[in-house]
């Protein structure tokens, strides 16, 4: 990192800057949104800068936290056809500003056309007389700065250069010094590196806007989520299960290698036209209802449905997932059952029919009367908007930081940006989820807007043209920069027709894929692993006996149950930091459309792991994987070993064709760690 400047601007021009600073990266719609990043992260920054003739320019990235007044400098480097690159380290959470500076270096220029006449042997004493005014500018600028050492030191240089106008005899007093020394001496890195500590920038162009970077937690660019029914965890079946329940059961969440547990509503439920089993408008005097129907004469957001147990219980709760490693996530809702206390309390934040009750939900010809929409459009907005950040507050106040958000493409854009920006300026540590499985352009503004981390279309991505296409566009694009996504093959509402025709195979292989191709996946449990798959009809992607509407009992110690594949992947996310990172994902080429190969390796290619996923349930498929083994740090001459982390399997493998066998009935997925080339 380089020196702190007081503002990036240089001074007061007295002819506009000849430098141009354009089409720079990470830049969201011309500064108008962030670019994201994690704690520790290196933000590496692009840009084309030019400038007129042939003059040579100089440029630096200045970057900051948001509220310091100081840059801090950090020098650019030119790469090819006037493309600039620079970085800077993201250090703690909150927000981070950067921008480009970027001017003719005339003592760069004078260098180069020195060293080029010095080469022709040309008289160089006139271009010396000119260094040395150069190097007394600098020594100006230095002492300005209160660098007197460098002052005094670029002062004895110009000196020496006015005095090399003969071998015999100084000018103006100065020490004699004949044109080849003076010329090596001002060619000398000493003499580089001392002017470019104090460069002149009257004439600097200064890129404008200032750009921002949110820098979050790590959790936020690495984490694996497991989501739960506490009602449905209850050591007696068929009994309503609570909190206590939930923390008999962290340690085998735990064993499987998660640090999120997502719990779904955990308010009181509305009993007003209240859901059935099976997604029924008609609910029996025993059905639970959906804990979407948020509300009841028990509270609203603000309250814990009375058999989940008190506040003190989900606090523990809390507690005790920290000791396993894990993390509590709520759902964020923002709808309410006609029994909440804010349809008596707040009528005026609903939309109302022409005889004057509040209208329910409906998506044509679908009604959902057991939920009302909130009114964003009201006149009484603002007061609806303090509100629902107030329920957000209130659930940090009980210790939480990670939400899941339900539909909140349904909800106003201007709402998310502003309810993301109060939050996260006091609590940078909160991450929020946005499940919203809607248009690409919606989906990508939420993301643009604040939430840190995003569903995605994973789980209809089925072929190997279809993921590659569609993960090159999430690592590649300029999505990279603010769509973080998180991979779940399944939720309490999507049961893909893979899953229900696949089977076991299927879940095996979309665990595999989702944990691999994406830093952050989740699972909807124990559904994932247990392999449920019965659709409640032909065609639906809702499940049988679906839990958002009843209590299951799930048998967790079943012989065919994926736990103990599941901790083996996240094990291995865990220990190879490959893995841990969307930037770095590389598809290869296969004769088999049938399998899907790709890689990820760390920057310094110390850790590289390679997958190989068989996409067909049913039958065993082969092929040649091809690798770029330059690009994986890997010799097309020295044979080189790979560690199957799923099964213990070692192979040696030569060259950049391999052959693969997958049958999804054993196991349709290679997980390899890739080992340094060895001799022999």
């Amino acid at each position: 990192m380089g020196k702190k400047l007081a503002k990036p601007k240089s001074q007061t021009p007295a002819a506009p800057s000849r430098v141009i600073i354009t089409h720079v990266h990470p830049e969201i719609e011309g500064g108008r949104f962030p670019a994201k990043r994690v704690e520790g992260d290196i933000v590496a920054v692009t840009a084309d800068i030019f400038t007129d003739g042939h003059d040579l320019i100089s440029a630096v990235l200045l970057s900051r936290r948001q509220g310091e007044s100081a840059w801090t400098e950090s020098p650019m480097r030119g790469l090819v056809n006037d493309a600039w690159t620079g970085s800077f380290a993201v250090r703690e959470q909150g927000i981070y500003e950067y921008t480009l500076q970027g001017w003719v270096d005339h003592f760069k220029s004078w260098q180069r056309n020195l060293a080029k006449k010095a080469e022709a042997r040309q008289d160089v004493l006139t271009d010396l007389k000119i260094g040395a005014q150069l190097l007394e500018d600098g020594s100006r600028r230095a002492a300005s700065e209160g660098a007197a050492a460098a002052a005094q030191k670029l002062n004895e240089w110009a000196s020496l250069l006015r005095g090399s106008q003969s071998a015999t005899a100084s000018s103006g007093g100065g020490p004699a010094i004949d044109a080849a020394a003076a010329t090596e001496l001002a060619l000398s890195g000493e003499v580089t590196a001392l002017m470019a500590q104090y460069p002149d920038k009257r004439l600097a162009a200064v890129y404008d806007p200032v750009l921002q970077v949110v820098v979050d937690r790590a959790r936020a660019g690495f984490s694996a989520w497991y989501e739960m029914f506490p009602r449905s965890w209850s050591s007696e079946p068929g009994k309503h299960g609570a909190f206590r329940d939930c923390e008999a059961h962290l340690p085998y969440i735990a064993a499987m290698g998660f640090d999120v547990l997502y719990l779904p509503p955990i308010h009181p439920i509305g009993h007003t036209y209240r859901k059935g089993k099976n997604n029924s408008p008609v609910a029996g005097p025993d059905d639970v209802g959906s804990p979407w129907a948020i509300g009841s004469e028990e509270g609203g957001h603000k309250a814990l449905h009375p058999q989940l147990g008190r506040f003190e219980d989900l606090e523990r709760l809390i507690a005790r997932a920290r000791d396993h490693g894990l993390e509590i996530a709520l759902d964020i809702a923002y709808q309410c059952s006609p029994d909440h206390p804010y349809a008596k309390t707040h009528p005026e934040w609903f939309l109302h029919r022409p005889d004057g009750s509040i209208q329910y939900a409906e998506n044509p010809p679908k009604k959902y009367q057991d939920i009302y929409p909130l009114n964003f459009e009201s006149e009484h907005w603002q007061s609806l908007w303090e509100e629902l950040k107030s329920v957000v507050l209130f659930w940090i106040g009980k210790g939480v930081r990670i939400f899941r958000v339900d539909n909140p493409h349904t909800k106003p854009f201007a709402f998310w940006e502003w309810l993301i920006r109060e939050i996260k300026a006091e609590y940078p540590e909160v991450i929020f989820l946005a499940e919203a499985f809607t248009r690409p352009k919606v989906m990508q503004q939420l993301a643009k807007l604040g939430f840190s981390q995003s569903y995605t279309y994973f789980a209809w991505r089925n072929t190997t043209q279809e993921l590659t296409e569609y993960f090159t566009e999430l690592t590649r694009s300029e999505m990279a920069e603010y769509f973080r996504p998180n991979l779940w093959p399944n939720t309490p509402d999507i049961l893909t027709e893979y899953l229900q025709s696949g089977g076991r195979p299927a879940f095996m292989a979309r665990l595999v894929l989702a944990a691999t191709l994406g830093a952050n996946y989740g699972i909807y449990g124990p559904a994932f692993e247990l392999c449920e798959n019965k659709p409640l009809a032909p065609g639906m992607e809702e499940y049988l006996n679906a839990e958002k509407y009843e209590i299951r009992s799930w048998d967790l110690s079943r012989s065919d149950s994926l736990k103990e594949l599941i901790a083996r992947v996240n094990r291995a996310r865990k220990e190879n930091p490959a893995l841990q990172s969307n930037s770095n994902l590389l598809f290869h080429k296969l004769d088999n459309d049938q399998l899907i190969a790709y890689s990820k390796m760390t920057a310094d290619r110390s850790n590289v792991v390679l997958v190989v996923v068989n996409l067909d349930p049913r039958w065993a498929q082969s092929g040649w994987v091809n690798l770029p083994l330059e690009d994986l740090g890997l010799s097309p001459y020295i044979p080189f070993e790979i560690h199957d982390l799923l099964t213990g399997a070692r192979y040696t493998w030569r060259g950049p064709r391999n052959y693969v066998r997958l049958d999804p009935n054993a196991i349709p997925a290679h997980l390899f760690r890739v080992g340094r080339p060895r001799s022999g």
